[in-house]
């Protein structure tokens, strides 16, 4: 098991010594020589720990599922603690955990942070606050595929036809990941650089929405995406990472056009125009339905960034959105729509067929080849359970710890679902620096448990608590 994680996670230690070079050369180049050792030490501890895992032999064994778990949870605790030596070593004076709380609300794609105002960091800093997104997002979706053996078919299929994966489809799914997360952060870029949005900035905003993160180069969102035009455009960049990150790739290159690949997407599409049209309709106050547009494409991908004049008093509603979330492979958060739509159909069903026994109601839905089994039912009916029990315990232990019960709960969603707070959840105003030490270590674990599939914390307890 060791010799698993070593290899699995080595591969991300490389990664982050790789775009530590890209920091120091983007220092050099630039004359930002503040920070630069910094720099240095996360590219010689990064690339020193990942090359050593190259040289250990790779396992040739079958893993088990709680072993893969256990390392994807394992990462998310160890690869924040290299990400923070920049913080650390800055000339910012930052504490160990509020250092490593930057790091895992980056790694996670939160958003939270300890800075109080961005245009007095060094531009290195900013744009390593990004890479810690930009990595967590494709950490993120590696994990996803690393696990996949523990989901339903219905969303398996949104991916491949395979049941389980070997060595060699892993890799090639892997790469296919990888290639198509470079490809669309690029895209982002360009189309950001084409609503005349400054380099530097483009540059972090797309490493920003890829990840569905929350961090910005700047305090305010409204000073960089300030004409209707932007706000639209910024809008609907900001609902890529609500698709499947196949989507794009299913539709271009796609032979057999089986619609097994594109179901999620579509209702997706179906829930997305529904939830325009009925902002539009009741929550239009003001006429000015680009900056609704800009904060429910925020919410419905887990960024959460949001104008100063969003409404915050619909707080509750895009609340309701962020816990939803989006797609089943995306870097997005939430229960995901389809589950709660599954849940949903799967109930009713069984409603009407007490109501009305004569009649005939099955779990086969529309675009999906096979029937929802009971066993996929439970599961998605677990996943919910577990977020309320989460979301209660975060919510009673903020709450003893000096924050009011309705910031407390805003938080605790918020950290559950890894969405940065902001205006339109009416918490823009909230200081995570004089968070006291309890507050942040609950914090760091639930964003960590947030971002962890539910259903594997499930089968982690199931282990522990209740073996065989």
């Amino acid at each position: 098991m060791i010799r698993f994680i070593l290899n699995y996670l080595g591969v991300f230690f490389i990664l982050l010594s790789i775009l530590s070079f890209f920091n120091i050369i983007y220092s050099y180049y630039f004359n930002l020589y503040l920070n630069i050792n910094n720099y240095f030490y996360t590219f010689l501890i990064s690339g020193v720990i990942g090359l050593s895992s190259l040289i250990i032999k790779k396992s040739t064994f079958k893993i088990n599922i709680y072993s893969k778990i256990i390392t994807v949870i394992l990462g998310y605790f160890l690869l924040p603690l290299i990400i923070s030596i920049p913080f650390y070593f800055s000339i910012y004076n930052l504490s160990f955990l509020n250092c490593y709380f930057e790091s895992i609300s980056g790694f996670t794609s939160t958003g939270f942070t300890v800075f109080e105002n961005i245009k007095h960091l060094d531009q290195s800093l900013i744009i390593w606050r990004s890479t810690s997104q930009w990595i967590g997002g494709i950490y993120f979706l590696f994990s996803i595929l690393l696990l996949i053996d523990i989901f339903d078919d219905s969303l398996k299929k949104s991916l491949t036809n395979f049941i389980s994966f070997n060595y060699s489809e892993t890799f090639k799914q892997s790469f296919k990941i990888f290639i198509l997360y470079v490809l669309l952060t690029l895209f982002l870029f360009i189309s950001l650089k084409l609503i005349n949005l400054r380099t530097f900035d483009s540059f972090n905003i797309s490493m920003t929405i890829i990840s569905s993160g929350g961090f910005l180069p700047v305090n305010d969102i409204g000073s960089i995406v300030n004409t209707n035009f932007k706000e639209i455009v910024f809008s609907f960049l900001m609902l890529l990472p609500f698709f499947s990150l196949f989507l794009f790739y299913n539709i271009l290159f796609l032979k057999e056009k089986s619609l097994n690949f594109f179901a999620e997407d579509i209702y997706l599409s179906i829930y997305l125009l529904a939830l325009i049209v009925i902002f539009f309709i009741f929550f239009n106050y003001d006429y000015n339905f680009s900056t609704i547009l800009f904060s429910l494409s925020s919410s419905m991908s887990n960024i959460g960034i949001s104008f100063k004049n969003s409404p915050s008093n619909l707080w509750f509603l895009f609340l309701l959105i962020v816990i939803i979330g989006g797609s089943f492979f995306s870097t997005s958060s939430g229960i995901r729509f389809m589950k709660i739509y599954f849940l949903f159909r799967y109930s009713l069903n069984e409603i009407l067929s007490y109501s009305r026994p004569n009649n005939v109601y099955t779990n086969k839905f529309h675009l999906i080849d096979t029937n929802i089994e009971q066993n996929d039912i439970n599961k998605y009916f677990l996943s919910v359970l577990i977020f309320i029990l989460s979301l209660l315990t975060i919510t009673s232990l903020l709450s003893i710890f000096d924050t009011s019960f309705e910031e407390s709960f805003k938080l605790s969603v918020l950290t559950l679902m890894n969405t940065v707070n902001s205006p339109m959840y009416d918490l823009n105003s909230f200081d995570f620096l004089e968070l006291n030490y309890y507050s942040k270590l609950i914090m760091i674990v639930f964003m960590i448990i947030g971002r962890v599939e539910l259903l594997t914390i499930l089968i982690i307890i199931k282990k522990f608590l209740f073996k065989s």
